[in-house]
């Protein structure tokens, strides 16, 4: 088992309770001088200490993971990517500064943000144009809300299990999962579905009647009533973790609302125990875990990517969605893989090259630019909108797991994973797209090229 040093967030745990390290070390029934050698990682957190703060506190202990802070060091690799490639800042110690002094970071990941954005308003003034979002301004409700899943590794515990416990009430099956729903909207909150609805999905809840489009095909009509009838069954549990980061009634708790209810209609489609063990026994095989359970490639992607349930974890995945233009509309992870707020994604990754054969999984094997490597797996769905003529809409889904995960994957078969060489390497810095000016036909420096970045 490895050592935990987690000496910042024990001190921060301190403070925040305003105790001085005697008083801490007397509930913790050690040493003054032994918890501050704990607090400077002189020392690893123990077990038993760890038992001690959760009884104390009610301190979960996650809080003392490592996983903490991966999201930080991510952001601190693109945001000083020029410093570390100068060699005036080492990767390693981006690392111990987002492991030990975390707040530090995130104070100096604020001040980046705003610089950037006062450089963009800046460069927008210079060529007389406006409209550039004021830099002290809160994140959009959408990025708050990836934000929310990643500060719980994409896993919401309780949720979970009382969705697989409703589908184990319902019966639910595969094969039989929308007739399962259908019964209990209708039986417990007298809610009629009926499918003949030009939106894809529209409650009314005067008339209690679920309108579904019939262009929906199964998957996706079963996926949107797990929704509906997450709502009504779990109206107070999705308030109440919506409330543990945004202010109740707000926008972006109500799109966290949404957001958490679409994951428990997985949960309970999917339910955690049957979904994890088929994904093992198959080797994550995603075509075949469509077929058996019926449901959309899509669908079993992004449950693949929550499989964190302690003591019973799958392997940590990232997911992906990708329109043609590169913009991601969806991306969680697992795992501590870093998407740039900004551009769109790398012209290397398979995740983009998916489109020029669509329908095929296309496996690839990626470095980044700190060297860590990972398994990615890259396939195109099609939205279809109804008959001849009416365009639908094409995106690529990408899966990625760690390199070190990567045997337990049926896509790892025939590959050369310890051959660091045969990666491809993506992310900044790796293409040719990276360079920040652009010279016009008549010699005039114009505004830098769009940067491709993973």
């Amino acid at each position: 088992m490895s050592k935990t040093y987690a000496g910042a967030r024990l001190r921060r745990l301190r403070e925040e309770r305003r105790l001085s390290q005697a008083g801490l070390a007397r509930v913790l029934g050690i040493s003054p001088s032994y918890l501050n050698q704990m607090e400077h990682d002189s020392r690893p957190l123990t077990v038993p200490v760890l038992l001690r703060l959760t009884e104390a506190y009610g301190v979960d202990p996650g809080f003392f993971s490592a996983a903490d802070s991966t999201r930080v060091l991510a952001d601190l690799r693109e945001a000083l990517a020029d410093e570390v490639a100068a060699a005036r800042v080492s990767p390693a110690d981006l690392s111990e500064l987002a492991s030990r002094l975390p707040a530090v970071a995130a104070v100096l990941l604020d001040l980046g943000r705003r610089n950037q954005a006062l450089t963009e308003r800046l460069a927008e003034a210079a060529e007389g144009r406006a409209g550039v979002a004021d830099p002290a301004a809160p994140r959009p409700p959408h990025e708050e809300i990836r934000e929310f899943f990643y500060r719980r590794q994409n896993y919401l515990h309780d949720l979970d299990l009382a969705a697989e416990r409703l589908a184990a009430d319902l019966g639910v099956r595969p094969g039989g999962v929308l007739a399962a729903l259908s019964a209990r909207l209708t039986g417990r909150h007298g809610v009629r579905l009926l499918e003949d609805s030009d939106r894809l999905h529209h409650y009314d809840p005067v008339r209690r009647v679920l309108h579904l489009s019939d262009r929906l095909r199964p998957g996706q009509r079963a996926f949107r009533t797990a929704t509906q009838l997450v709502l009504l069954e779990f109206a107070e549990e999705l308030s109440a973790l919506a409330a543990e980061d945004y202010a109740e009634g707000s926008p972006t708790w109500s799109l966290a609302r949404i957001g958490i209810a679409n994951y428990g209609a997985a949960a309970l489609i999917l339910p955690y125990r049957a979904f994890h063990a088929a994904a093992e026994e198959m080797r994550y095989d995603i075509e075949r875990l469509t077929d058996h359970f019926g449901v959309g490639y899509e669908t079993v992607c992004h449950r693949l990517s929550t499989l964190q349930r302690p003591r019973l974890r799958g392997v940590p995945f990232s997911f992906v969605r990708v329109d043609r233009a590169g913009n991601m509309s969806k991306r969680q992870s697992a795992t501590g893989f870093h998407f740039s707020r900004a551009g769109g994604t790398c012209p290397l990754w398979n995740v983009y090259e998916a489109f020029a054969a669509p329908g095929r999984i296309h496996v690839q094997i990626t470095a980044m630019p700190d060297g860590q490597r990972h398994l990615w797996t890259a396939r195109t769905v099609t939205r279809q909108r109804g008959g001849w003529g009416e365009p639908g809409k094409t995106f690529a889904i990408g899966l990625g797991c760690e390199i070190r995960h990567a045997a337990r994957l049926v896509y790892s078969d025939g590959l050369d994973l310890g051959n660091a060489a045969a990666a491809t390497p993506i992310g900044m810095g790796s293409v040719s797209y990276t360079q920040r000016q652009t010279v016009s036909r008549g010699g005039r420096v114009t505004r830098p090229e769009q940067t491709f970045r993973s």
